[in-house]
């Protein structure tokens, strides 16, 4: 038996949210992210779940007693920054800094959903 599944990275971000269900609306929505599983707590929360973006998986969960939310930064590489910028700004993500080239190959710009966590995209231009 494989000790992991197939098609998942060794290392995922786990990210505690105060509403699950909406972060993976915005991760559908600003990365065409691809639902994966999910396991319900009983009342209803997310007790655990994961999305596909591209070549890795994120893992999250609503927050609980004794798991409270915490802000998070990810940083994720896609094919058009500028597109998904306005996308989840579209999605209701709040701008952090438009995308610009700085001083390295990759052109990056960030934006901060509702629950919190600041997501960092970057494409590489040269």
């Amino acid at each position: 038996m494989a000790f992991k599944p197939q098609g998942y990275n060794a290392v995922a971000p786990y990210l505690i949210v105060g509403d699950a269900g909406a972060t993976i609306d915005f991760l559908v929505a600003t990365f065409g992210a691809t639902p994966l599983r999910m396991i319900p707590h009983e009342d209803g929360r997310l007790r655990h779940g994961e999305v596909r973006i591209d070549d890795s998986v994120v893992m999250l969960a609503d927050a609980m007693e004794g798991w409270p939310p915490v802000p998070s930064h990810v940083h994720v590489y896609v094919a058009d920054v500028d597109a998904t910028y306005a996308r989840a700004l579209r999605a209701g993500a709040t701008g952090v800094q438009a995308p610009v080239q700085q001083d390295d190959p990759d052109r990056r710009g960030g934006f901060r959903d509702a629950g919190g966590t600041t997501w960092w995209v970057g494409q590489q231009m040269a």
